[in-house]
């Protein structure tokens, strides 16, 4: 199961009226959505929704019937347990982390941030990124976890000269196990316009 089907199953779960239409379901051989529906008194729309939806996770059987040349579906309880099992391999990252570790960064002139360093001015604790203008510019703050922090205190100035990610975490004494957030961070203030890098060291 995928985290959109996670998401469709859980968001139809947590509706008051389901543990009810898997009791119909369960105790009719087959039940059309406008049987269910009159039966519990729900709207029709509500449940047709609900038992295409079962269907498309596969936890419901259709079959089309005709009626005075009328076709619609009748639905049928195929499981009698239902298991939510994500995938979580799938989100690590899927390119080698080793070789982004030569592409050369540093801050960006005026990108309007503001970092904040930790009690003991030994790392980073946190960032502050202003954007938008006037009445709509608002405050955007990132909360980093340790390795991050240290990564970023070491962060070439925009004045300075580009260095590589991974000179930059050897000064920062980062582990190489935590390639993948830093990764993430320096990704992400990209994007955001924090961290400049230097497109011939792609």
């Amino acid at each position: 199961m995928d985290f959109k089907q996670a998401a469709t199953l859980g968001s139809f779960i947590s509706k008051d009226y389901t543990e009810d239409l898997f009791r119909l379901l369960a105790t009719y051989s087959s039940i059309s959505a406008s049987e269910a529906a009159s039966r519990l008194n729900l709207h029709i729309k509500t449940v047709q929704d609900f038992m295409e939806a079962m269907f498309e996770l596969g936890i419901l059987e259709r079959e089309e019937v005709y009626e005075k040349k009328r076709p619609y579906y009748r639905y049928t309880l195929k499981l009698k347990k239902i298991s939510m099992e994500l995938d979580l391999s799938t989100l690590y990252p899927k390119e080698n982390s080793d070789e982004r570790t030569s592409i050369m960064i540093r801050e960006k002139k005026n990108a309007g941030v503001r970092f904040t360093t930790s009690r003991d001015n030994q790392y980073i604790s946190n960032i502050a990124i202003w954007t938008g203008q006037g009445r709509d510019r608002t405050e955007r703050k990132i909360n980093l976890s340790i390795p991050q922090g240290r990564f970023l205190f070491h962060l070439p100035f925009p004045s300075a000269e580009f260095q590589s990610i991974g000179k930059i975490m050897q000064k920062a004494d980062v582990d190489s196990s935590n390639i993948s957030e830093v990764l993430d961070i320096v990704d992400a203030l990209i994007e955001l316009g924090v961290i400049e890098n230097d497109d011939h060291s792609k």
